[in-house]
């Protein structure tokens, strides 16, 4: 190529993120946009348009095809294309197609983000599709709280399953499954006619409460420990809830030694000293059992289940049953 032939210019791909309010655009990207020679867009409906063309920026409807938008490039001339949500595929490979030719001079080619995503942007996504869900799916527009009550239980119950079990990609999804109950019960909530909320006011709900639960974070006072965190913590929730028992707040329905161990907890953290209730059968001595391993820093429950699970594979070697995928029975 000789030095007289004209620059070939430059292609800009302008990306945004629907996470991000339209307007929102980075420094560069408005540079980029008010120098540009011109600036197409193929999507006339783009929610960045009206914003651009309040700030000045004449945008151009037009599709063109690798070539066109090549040939606009000519003479050293910047494009920049405002791209759609799906990033536009086709001009992209048009482009590469032209570039693997080796007989075109193509311009200088660059991906500009002018908006991204903040960590937990897609929690956006999972609102706006419940929504959705709510509205049009026959099955999900007729779930009530009480209906939804037992799926709560389980997808707990296999969120914890998915931790014992080490298996990170089952946690990741088992997560899923428990926010997406949290979410949906918000979308329901939304409906009730006397006391609705929704998913913004429980969030709202969480992080104030974690803000005045956390004085050593958020405020004033220190804590070295986690013995001392613990007491931040307490001392703040005794103050919110005003409780005139330290077994109020216990779910009653939880599994038998989760539930002896809360209450041994609770009592062990106020200084009460109850003697352990005495009595013939098992549920006594569970009782006390449950009570020792919370003194001693151990979670009965969990500990149970481990022996449980070492229990059912003892089971299956004696019936000759092969290890699943993953699953180690020795």
């Amino acid at each position: 190529m000789n030095a007289s032939s004209p620059a070939p210019g430059r292609i800009v791909l302008l990306t945004t993120s629907h996470r991000v309010a339209p307007g929102l655009l980075s420094w560069p990207a408005w540079q980029a946009l008010r120098a540009a020679d011109a600036v197409l867009c193929a999507d006339g409906a783009h929610p960045q348009l009206p914003y651009l063309r309040e700030a000045g920026i004449a945008v151009a409807e037009a599709a063109p095809t690798a070539q066109e938008l090549v040939d606009a490039c000519a003479g050293g001339r910047t494009v920049v294309v405002v791209a759609t949500g799906e990033g536009e595929p086709a001009l992209t490979d048009g482009l590469a197609r032209l570039a693997g030719t080796g007989r075109t001079r193509m311009p200088e080619l660059e991906l500009l983000p002018a908006s991204y995503d903040l960590p937990g942007a897609r929690l956006l996504d999972l609102v706006q599709v419940m929504d959705r869900i709510r509205a049009e799916c026959p099955w999900s527009s007729r779930q009530t709280h009480e209906g939804l009550a037992k799926y709560g239980i389980e997808e707990a119950y296999e969120l914890v399953e998915a931790i014992e079990a080490g298996d990170r990609e089952e946690l990741r999804e088992e997560l899923g499954d428990v926010l997406l109950q949290v979410v949906f019960h918000a979308r329901i909530a939304e409906e009730h006619p006397e006391a609705p909320f929704s998913i913004d006011d429980v969030a709202g709900g969480i992080v104030a409460k974690l803000i005045h639960r956390h004085p050593h974070v958020f405020g004033e006072e220190t804590a070295e420990t986690p013995e001392e965190v613990k007491a931040h913590w307490l001392r703040t929730k005794a103050e919110e809830k005003r409780r005139t028992s330290v077994t109020e707040g216990i779910p009653l329905g939880q599994p038998g030694l989760a539930l002896a161990a809360k209450l041994a907890s609770r009592a062990r953290t106020a200084g009460l000293d109850v003697p352990l209730p005495q009595g013939e059968g098992v549920g006594y001595e569970l009782l006390a059992l449950a009570a020792r391993a919370e003194s001693a820093g151990t979670d009965p429950e969990t500990a149970l289940r481990a022996a449980a699970r070492t229990y059912r594979d003892a089971i299956r070697r004696a019936e000759g049953v092969a290890p699943r995928e993953g699953e180690d029975l020795s």
